[in-house]
């Protein structure tokens, strides 16, 4: 195929990262992190950011390929020293509330030839050296955005029987436009309508206030229990500065925090998931009083040790989200290997680091106050599909009343 207007579309696409995702406005610092290799779509985001009267765009350059050359040659103490720079620039994105724009388009097995116990402990030491950052994230404390963009790599991945890169590419591309509205002839106005869609389901069980809910499915009997005045938030948020932004874009989801220790039965993954440069497939999970007890992964069992093992939250849930099954991004049938993008085609849950704004004046609370009251601490935060058309899903209130929320992978 060849993508007819892309250029065209293409600034349509950095436009709305600028405007919708992170609602750039005139006092805002705004930091890029992108790959090398999407130069022209960086290029374009910054003159939109600039067009909408931004003080300032970082550009935080990426390359998988030296990250590729780092884990397989990098003598072993340098591959876990966190350098003083990369501290203090998350230090100062905190401090001065610098909007995030990420854009993900690397290849899924781009470290597959990696001994996983390398890439564990460089995560590792990263991750726990931008806890902080990850933290003001999650408490929405300055504005974030997260989109794709096509890669070779990623392409080849998504769709193989292509027979050309070209067409690969185009084909993804499509896809990426398709879902964030490009093709829209309004396409600001096309997510505005998509965000109040979202927000009326979400409305819908902030009002219903759920003790637990209870999943059913082929391989899935699990209970999660939620915390006292929990809040479902879908698609847009609004950052502490009052200032609505688009975390991700796509986005089908409405998501919440389970109780951390109130999580109880197993349950198995439906797609893959694309973690630290490697494919984990066929994950099956039991839990018993919040805490994962028993695991296993089809397809890279050792990186899925690796992740359990990063630290003591890592085997409890943080998120746990709704999309129901007949949602754009599903119905394409196409598996991504893009946790941004398979996550939209799926209910899917996130072990680790809870969001928190996930409970009631959340963002203000410290982290022994969110550990309180149920919502899980972690250096990760790592969502796994486990939706299907074959899904149900209940609510329980406390009085043991139960409201069917899913029929059949759909809203009930």
């Amino acid at each position: 195929m060849v993508l007819a207007n892309f250029d065209e579309n293409l600034k349509k696409y950095a436009r709305l990262i600028a405007k919708v995702g992170v609602n750039a406005q005139s006092h805002h610092i705004v930091c890029l992190n992108v790959q090398i290799d999407q130069a022209k779509l960086a290029h374009l985001i910054v003159e939109e950011l600039y067009a909408l009267g931004v003080a300032e765009v970082l550009l935080n350059w990426k390359d998988d390929q030296v990250d590729l050359a780092r884990y397989l040659y990098a003598d072993d103490k340098r591959l876990v020293t966190v350098p003083d720079s990369y501290v203090q620039r998350l230090k100062e994105s905190v401090d001065l509330k610098i909007s995030q724009i990420s854009i993900t388009s690397g290849d899924p097995n781009v470290f597959k030839s990696v001994d996983s116990e390398r890439t564990a402990k460089r995560l590792v030491a990263f991750k726990a050296a931008s806890s902080d950052y990850s933290a003001a994230i999650m408490a929405n404390k300055m504005s974030w955005t997260v989109a794709a963009a096509a890669s070779y790599g990623w392409a080849a991945k998504v769709f193989p029987a292509l027979p050309t890169n070209k067409e690969q590419l185009d084909a993804l591309w499509d896809q990426i436009f398709k879902t964030t509205y490009v093709y829209a002839e309004d396409p600001v106005k096309a997510w505005q309508e998509h965000n109040d869609k979202l927000q009326k389901q979400a409305q819908k069980l902030n009002a219903a206030q759920f003790d637990a809910l209870h999943y059913i499915a082929p391989g899935v009997d699990l209970t999660i229990g939620l915390p006292k005045n929990h809040y479902w938030a879908g698609a847009g948020d609004t950052n502490a500065q009052g200032e609505f932004f688009m975390a991700n874009m796509p986005t089908e989801e409405v998501f919440t925090a389970p109780d951390r220790n109130r999580v109880d039965g197993y349950i198995s993954s439906t797609k893959p998931l694309s973690y630290a440069g490697s494919i984990i497939s066929g994950m099956k999970f039991t839990f018993k009083d919040g805490k994962v007890v028993d695991f296993s992964a089809e397809q890279s069992q050792e990186v899925m040790e690796k992740l359990m093992d990063t630290d003591e939250g890592a085997r409890y849930l943080g998120e746990v989200a709704l999309v129901p099954d007949p949602s754009p991004i599903s119905q394409s049938g196409i598996i991504f290997f893009n946790t941004l993008f398979d996550e939209n085609a799926s209910n899917h849950l996130a072990l680790g680091q809870a969001y928190a704004s996930s409970v009631v004046g959340g963002e203000k609370m410290s982290k022994d106050e969110l550990k309180a009251r149920g919502l899980n601490r972690s250096d990760i935060h790592v969502d796994f599909m486990v939706g299907s058309n074959q899904m149900n899903i209940e609510g329980i209130q406390k009085d043991g009343i139960r409201t069917p929320i899913f029929r059949s992978g759909n809203w009930a």
